[in-house]
């Protein structure tokens, strides 16, 4: 058997007490005890045969071997049999002793260990932490600046009347306050789907110009900016999208639950497995209300979203879509919330 390596400068050698082969003692004083008194015994009884006369020895001769034995050999018997429970009583107790100090051996050696483990731990933790923070900012950040670039062509328009008359076209739906966005051409399936899984890194520009366009569209901002701040709380529990693997639905599936069925027949859509995530998410949601307002102000935006998207969706974008870091966590907080139940 392998022994477990140990620092020997850090940690004095344990006893681990169980673990030790106790010692063997051919003879202890319970022995020696047991053996004088049955010495002494047996010279007594002989003494008392050789001392009384012959007559009173021929008399007790007819009691019989059985009086006989009984008178010599049983008391003996009586000595060894408490010289047997003394020294099981003496084992016992060794055997108390050993198991302290096993119990003794394994704490002190746990509490090394831990304390060993604690610095790399907090070190790994602590970094885990700072990607997570670096990360928010890096999302906020570009959220600001997409929001910012999305105002600044709003702005424009606004200008141009005062340089020249507008032609005289049908525009009097702008005069009425019509926003800018219902002008504007419907979002591509294949821009929003890809807004909804958000940039894979900084480098990523297909996402980032996914994002842009997504968010010139309201209602797609708004799921958007829902699932940013469901996806920064999830992190805070140390729950990432990337590192679930839920069951992926059938896009009859989805276009059920977009029709507006529920229960069973939709209950694949709650594909998340993951006990731990699921757990954690299920505390978040019953100790911090404002997890929980931010969870079902999400799914609430995703359900309306999707059945406005699932008409027009074909099934390939539906499991595209169903793929998304979005979709990922409507399905984990859909279950948590009972959705699909």
């Amino acid at each position: 058997m392998s022994e477990t390596p140990r620092d020997s400068d850090s940690a004095p050698t344990r006893s681990l007490g169980t673990f030790n082969r106790p010692g063997s003692e051919s003879m202890t004083g319970t022995d020696i005890a047991a053996i004088a008194f049955s010495v002494l015994w047996l010279a007594a009884s002989l003494g008392f045969f050789l001392v009384i006369p012959a007559e009173e020895r021929a008399g007790s001769a007819r009691l019989g071997i059985l009086s006989t034995l009984m008178t010599v050999f049983l008391p003996v018997g009586m000595i060894w049999a408490a010289a047997a429970v003394a020294r099981s009583n003496r084992a016992l107790r060794e055997e108390s002793q050993r198991l302290h100090a096993t119990l003794d051996g394994l704490r002190q050696a746990y509490v090394t260990q831990a304390q060993k483990g604690q610095s790399s731990k907090d070190t790994a933790l602590s970094k885990r932490l700072d990607d997570v923070a670096a990360a928010t900012k890096r999302t906020e950040a570009m959220l600001a600046a997409l929001s910012t670039q999305r105002t600044q062509p709003a702005a424009e328009p606004s200008a141009a009347p005062a340089s020249a008359a507008p032609p005289p076209t049908d525009q009097g739906a702008l005069a009425l306050g019509t926003p800018a966005e219902a002008l504007s051409p419907p979002l591509a399936a294949e821009y929003f789907i890809r807004a909804l899984n958000f940039p894979e890194n900084a480098e990523d520009k297909a996402g980032f110009d996914a994002m842009r366009r997504a968010l010139r569209d309201r209602q797609a901002a708004q799921l958007i900016q829902a699932s940013q701040d469901v996806l920064t709380l999830l992190s805070q529990e140390g729950i990432y999208m990337d590192d679930l693997s839920p069951d992926m639905a059938r896009p009859d599936v989805w276009r059920k639950f977009a029709q507006g069925t529920r229960g069973r027949e939709v209950a694949a859509l709650g594909g998340v497995h993951d006990r731990t995530s699921l757990a954690l998410t299920a505390g978040r949601m019953k100790q911090d209300p404002i997890f929980r307002d931010a969870a079902h102000h999400f799914l609430r935006l995703f359900d309306r979203m999707f059945a406005a998207f699932e008409g027009d969706a074909s099934d390939a974008d539906i499991s595209t879509l169903s793929e998304t870091r979005t979709a990922r966590a409507f399905m984990l907080l859909g279950r948590v919330a009972g959705t699909f139940d």
